[in-house]
Order: C-alpha cells, then sequence, then structure tokens
C-alpha cells in the first residue's frame, strides 16, 4: 500500500560568500538615466562542478550569472545595473558538488554611449580563505 521513499543524502554547504548590494556608476560619472527599474531583478543559476573550490570555477559561474542576468535586463527593455550584488554556495552531496549563484541588480535605461561593463564587484571575495 504504502512506498517508502529511498533515502536521500541531503545536500551539505561547503562554502557560501556573498556581497551585499553595490553602486556600480556614481555621480561623477557622464551616465544619463532615463528610467530606473522600480524593483530588483534577481536570477538563481546552478552549475555542476568538478573543483567547486577553485577560484577559477567559482568566479566563471558569478560572470555567467551576471551575463545571464543581463540577457534578462535586455528583454525588459534595460541595457545597465545600476546596483549589483551576488552570493555563491558551494553545495556537496557524496561526490557531487553544485554551485549555486544568485545574482541580483537594479535594472536602468542609460542614453548615450555606455560604459564599459565592470567585472561583478569584489569579484576577489572568491578568493578570501581557498
Amino acid at each position: 500500500m504504502f512506498k517508502f521513499r529511498r533515502k536521500e543524502v541531503a545536500w551539505e554547504v561547503v562554502d557560501n560568500r556573498s556581497v551585499d548590494p553595490v553602486p556600480m556608476y556614481y555621480d561623477d560619472e557622464d551616465l544619463d538615466i532615463m528610467t530606473v527599474n522600480e524593483v530588483d531583478t534577481r536570477g538563481t543559476y546552478v552549475f555542476e562542478a568538478k573543483h567547486p573550490r577553485q577560484y577559477s570555477d567559482l568566479s566563471n559561474a558569478v560572470v555567467f550569472a551576471r551575463q545571464q542576468l543581463m540577457k534578462e535586463v535586455i528583454k525588459k527593455g534595460f541595457n545597465i545595473l545600476m546596483i549589483e550584488s551576488w552570493s555563491v554556495t558551494v553545495y556537496r552531496r557524496e561526490k557531487v558538488h553544485r554551485i549555486e549563484v544568485q545574482y541580483s541588480g537594479r535594472a536602468a535605461r542609460a542614453l548615450g554611449k555606455i560604459p564599459v561593463q565592470r567585472p561583478p564587484p569584489f569579484i576577489g571575495v572568491l578568493r578570501s580563505g581557498l
């Protein structure tokens, strides 16, 4: 009548790093803002990883997550992120590792020449403790 569910091993949190919201542009920059989104845009991206504690794997995951979030922002008619934040959590279940990146930003529409896109804020935080 009742089937017992096989015991699944839970995901264990191995590491977590995060950066609180940071402004990406300042008043002294020549940037004409036409409109700013009323709410933050947020995306969660999950990656399987062979070496999840290596800086390159973690930083590549954060950069990729930002690129994906920018694609979503562009679909909504915006072209820059005024404020950005991110969080990286590394999970382990037996021999399998997973990297989860939560990336968030306040989208805006800027007119004229848009400055070169900067790297995610404080990406060096991923180097500490490795």
